[in-house]
């Protein structure tokens, strides 16, 4: 098996920077539209073949150094109680959000084997099926990112029904956090047991809040979710978006790898989060639809301020968009294990 990813992310030497990309398996893949033309998103993530097929094509396609497997980050709603469609050209929809005290109180509990169990079987399936080649991610949403879905009813710009339960009722916004982080760790705790090799905690929406809301309204969170991980042995990893400057306090929440997005350089994000964490990213995602003069210029612009330290992992600032090149995609994984090439 190449162990690349692993080994940067326990901060090991490797013989070349390990790549892979947020939604690597998506809409920009010809043999993946074919399978949504006939098959909504949820029927995928609820159909392990599907999903281990989607996990394997851009494994099959690219030299990428790991998979992750096909999911959603909202699928732990459903369980607790919310309906969620993905509505063509909107994203995902929920028709019950969550606006006060006894709509949390009346959400139900996450048992991941019976309520996820499909989850858990695609990822024992793409176990097999990848047979060592590369090893497998696992993920979940983070419980800031879950509630802002789960009470803006969808995506948000501004998160005002968010920040307006989380300042107004302070005791329902920390009754409905503790509930999905509760969630979060025996779901990938589950995704580990079934076979995931590294798990990463997407917090999406984090950027949304100040450093002073994020350690009072959310860290807490995360750093339970970590710590629930903490026996199990596998990498974590912890991504936000626009969350710059809550960086110190995210590495705080106690992963083993930190994600960044393409709006701080990396060498800068790197410090920031401490060097005693692995790194992970931070190409812009846009970067893929430039010539491929420009899109090596930035990838060897990150090459060189990772300045060949232990730890770090090539992957793009935020997930492959719809309309990327594939053959972008390509190129730019090659292009990292070439010039980062270690010799003797």
């Amino acid at each position: 098996m190449s162990d690349r990813f692993l080994r940067a992310c326990r901060r090991e030497p490797v013989d070349c920077t390990p790549v892979w990309f947020m939604r690597q398996a998506g809409r920009y893949l010809a043999e993946y539209q074919e399978i949504r033309a006939g098959h909504s998103i949820l029927e995928v993530c609820k159909t392990p073949e599907l999903a281990v097929e989607v996990t394997l094509q851009p494994i099959r396609r690219f030299d990428l150094d790991a998979a992750i497997i096909f999911a959603d980050i909202l699928l732990p709603l459903e369980p607790m109680g919310l309906s969620l469609e993905f509505a063509a050209g909107e994203g995902p929809v929920i028709a019950n959000p969550i606006r006060t005290a006894g709509d949390v109180a009346a959400l139900g509990a996450v048992r991941p084997d019976a309520d996820l169990g499909f989850v858990l079987e695609s990822i024992r399936q793409a176990r097999a099926a990848l047979a060592g080649e590369v090893p497998l991610i696992g993920f979940a949403g983070a419980p800031f990112t879950l509630a802002s879905y789960a009470i803006e009813g969808g995506g948000s710009r501004n998160y005002i029904e968010t920040k307006r339960l989380m300042y107004r009722d302070p005791d329902a916004w920390h009754d409905l956090m503790g509930r999905l982080s509760d969630a979060v760790a025996d779901f990938l705790a589950a995704q580990v047991a079934a076979g995931a090799q590294a798990v990463q905690l997407f917090d999406s929406w984090v950027g949304a809040l100040s450093p002073d809301d994020y350690a009072e309204y959310a860290s807490p969170y995360s750093q339970r979710i970590f710590s629930a991980l903490a026996e199990l042995g596998v990498p974590r990893i912890h991504f936000g978006t626009g969350a710059n400057t809550l960086l110190p306090l995210m590495a705080a929440a106690g992963c083993d790898v930190i994600g960044l997005d393409w709006r701080i350089p990396l060498d800068e994000g790197w410090a920031a989060a401490g060097r005693d964490l692995a790194v992970q990213g931070n190409l812009d995602p846009v970067a893929l639809f430039a010539p491929e003069q420009e899109i090596e210029r930035r990838v060897l612009d990150i090459v060189k301020r990772a300045d060949a330290r232990p730890g770090h992992i090539f992957n793009l600032g935020h997930g492959i968009l719809p309309e990327t090149p594939p053959e972008a995609v390509g190129f730019v994984a090659d292009l990292v294990h070439r010039a980062t090439r270690r010799t003797g």
